[in-house]
């Protein structure tokens, strides 16, 4: 059984084309600092307050939930999980951060790709240090992906698994991933259980959980203020990643 959170979506598929595959098949905390890049807002804003709470509720309860997280994981994600680290098309030169890492899940996988670094980044301390326990070699990111403050420029791809619809503010998440990715870069927003897992989560959780851009118009309308244009974009049943190039 998978902890809910790392497992995401809802259900409006586009009616038109409802099985869209045309997607491209060392232990150190680093420090967080705000760092704000002013756009046009295509996502709603939401009080800092009201910010902090939700932060601090996601990782009290994704700390609680750490042992949902053990294998084995449900039958074919451990192989849709390989298809989505598949798609950023990882070189041996690049940088990687894994946001909303959880307890690691997508890392053995990146691992295989032999990237130059890899970046771990989750809200929750207690899964940040399974992590280094598991790969000390990774360099954990703690806190909330908008305060970040990895140079400008500084990572090739970035993988949002499981955990784009519970991220809080995503005009200055997104922000903040456009400033520190290079031109070039690639950033996937996937789910291993699609759309229809986050439907059957959202009435339980003790937190907000939005949509999954639901097309190619909808997507490019959300991150082209950030700098990404849409690059693939597989929708099944039971999994979900969008592909976005800067």
């Amino acid at each position: 059984m998978i902890r809910p959170p790392l497992f995401l979506p809802s259900l409006a598929l586009d009616s038109g084309n409802p099985c869209r595959n045309d997607a491209v098949g060392a232990g150190k905390l680093v420090h967080l600092k705000f760092s704000h890049y002013p756009h046009m807002k295509p996502f709603p804003s939401l009080p800092e307050d009201e910010i902090g709470r939700i932060d601090k509720l996601q990782a009290a309860y994704f700390t609680a939930s750490m042992h949902l997280y053990d294998p084995p994981l449900p039958k074919g994600v451990p192989e849709r999980l390989e298809r989505i680290v598949a798609s950023a098309g990882i070189r041996p030169s690049e940088t990687v951060l894994d946001m909303g890492t959880g307890t690691g899940i997508l890392l053995p996988i990146i691992r295989t790709y032999s990237p130059t670094r890899i970046y771990a980044n989750d809200l929750s301390e207690a899964m940040l240090d399974s992590v280094l326990k598991s790969h000390p070699t990774v360099r954990v990111v703690k806190g909330n992906v908008r305060d970040a403050d990895l140079k400008d420029g500084s990572i090739d791809v970035v993988f949002i698994n499981a955990c784009y619809c519970n991220i809080t503010d995503k005009h200055q998440a997104f922000d903040n991933i456009g400033r520190m990715m290079r031109s070039g870069g690639r950033l996937i927003i996937s789910h291993p259980l699609g759309w229809s897992f986050i439907a059957q989560l959202k009435p339980s959780m003790p937190f907000p959980l939005d949509d999954f851009p639901a097309d190619r118009r909808e997507a490019g309308e959300l991150f082209d203020p950030y700098g990404f244009q849409v690059a693939g974009l597989v929708d099944e049943e039971k999994l979900y990643i969008l592909l976005l190039a800067k």
